[in-house]
């Protein structure tokens, strides 16, 4: 409770998932949560507050008998990028090959061709609806990856772009580089020609700029082999910045183990992840990043080892994976239901894994809980049960968001 200055805010007639126990939800019911300089300063039972509301906060908001969890994370998302492939989606299901399609002008890079030919403006208004869906979900943080460009140039608009998202709406990003995350079609016959410009020029001046959180590769056998990976995790440990992957989406190449073995932040997708893989990332502290749209939309069988998984201790996020040719999801809630129903998480692993387990895929030990001291990042539910937030296709139930302190709808104008 205050002592001398009040909380600037305080929150009342709610209960609350602080996301602190392992195997729960942190459960406090008839619950308060007082705010100060954007961290939360109190979370408990209204009980315990020995005075009056209104003596402890300059303002007071009332839940009206929901529930506030931590804001939501997207972790792993591709937001950034020009046109979309709906085009080639119906060519698919009307019996086009990916090699028709191709030849068409599909495929990873007809994004490329339209990302390239976007300017900075053009790609921010694409993106920003994607963006708005997600808010209005209760997102509070969006990591964003590049990846679409493939050269210098538009691998750094794109990062620009991501930056400034958060100038235009009330969100913290977390950019990553993904420049090693196909070829660009003037390095088709030289794959390795391409590492290198990744390692002596592009990822440098992205890092010298200040433009990228971390590093990702796409370590596949339509990507990139383990051999080139390493060589950009190499580059990327001697500017400082982390690194994660996606791994083990198509096979197993011991994308997981490498990632694990430079400390990685996580291995994303991982449905053909051995045990191998899990217990070097258990030792790690690599989290594991679940991606049920792109399991859906590829109309995949094989699932990600959830049990190997528990057994190992390996923390589970989940996200949408949002892009334009395999997950074009711009809803986490969604998610949480797929995380469900596809990977038998329970509801409260999938809650966890869209707050404090995304909050650990970034990086950041700051929120993804409702503790004091954390940010103040809160989603605010007109909910009986946390679990619903996992039942309910379709429904948002959100009706408020905290970002760092600040109260705001969850449904964002459009600009």
């Amino acid at each position: 409770m205050p002592t001398s200055a009040p909380w600037d805010s305080l929150w009342i007639d709610l209960s609350v998932a602080t996301m602190n126990d392992a195997d729960g939800y942190g459960a406090i019911a008839d619950a308060a949560v007082g705010i100060k300089d954007g961290r939360i300063a109190f979370v408990g039972r209204r009980a315990d507050l020995t005075d009056a509301p209104d003596a402890l906060a300059t303002q007071v908001h009332s839940g009206q008998g929901g529930w506030m969890t931590p804001g939501l994370i997207d972790c792993h998302t591709h937001l950034v990028h020009g046109s979309n492939r709906a085009r080639e989606f119906e060519m698919r299901l009307n019996g086009a090959s990916y090699e028709e399609i191709a030849r068409a002008g599909g495929g990873i890079l007809s994004t490329v061709t339209a990302t390239r030919a976007a300017s900075e403006d053009e790609l921010l208004a694409a993106t920003l609806p994607r963006l708005d869906s997600l808010l209005a979900e209760g997102v509070t943080t969006v990591e964003v990856k590049s990846g679409y460009g493939l050269d210098t140039e538009t691998e750094t608009r794109m990062l620009c772009v991501a930056r400034r998202l958060a100038q235009v709406r009330p969100v913290e990003v977390r950019t990553t580089y993904l420049g090693a995350h196909a070829l660009p079609p003037e390095f088709k016959t030289d794959p390795d020609g391409y590492i290198d410009r990744i390692c002596t020029e592009t990822l440098p001046a992205i890092a010298e700029a200040g433009l990228a959180d971390a590093v990702d590769a796409f370590c596949e056998g339509i990507g990139f082999s383990v051999a080139q990976t390493r060589r950009v995790f190499e580059a990327a440990k001697r500017l400082g910045l982390p690194v994660k992957l996606h791994a083990e989406q198509l096979s197993n190449l011991g994308g997981a183990r490498l990632v694990a073995e430079f400390g990685g932040l996580s291995a994303d997708h991982i449905e053909h992840l051995d045990e191998d893989g899990v217990v070097a990332m258990a030792q790690a502290g690599t989290v594991a990043v679940l991606l049920p749209g792109a399991f859906y939309a590829l109309r995949e069988t094989r699932l990600p080892p959830i049990e190997l998984l528990r057994r190992h201790g390996v923390a589970m996020a989940l996200s949408t994976d949002n892009n334009p040719g395999t997950s074009p999801v711009t809803s986490l809630l969604l998610m949480l239901s797929m995380g469900c129903t596809f990977f038998r998480l329970t509801p409260a692993e999938a809650l966890a894994g869209v707050t404090r387990h995304a909050a650990t895929a970034l990086g950041l030990a700051d929120r993804g809980v409702i503790a004091p001291g954390k940010r103040a990042d809160l989603a605010v539910w007109r909910i009986g049960h946390p679990a619903e937030l996992a039942y309910a296709i379709g429904l948002n139930p959100c009706t408020a968001v905290v970002n760092g302190g600040v109260v705001r709808k969850p449904r964002v104008e459009a600009a």
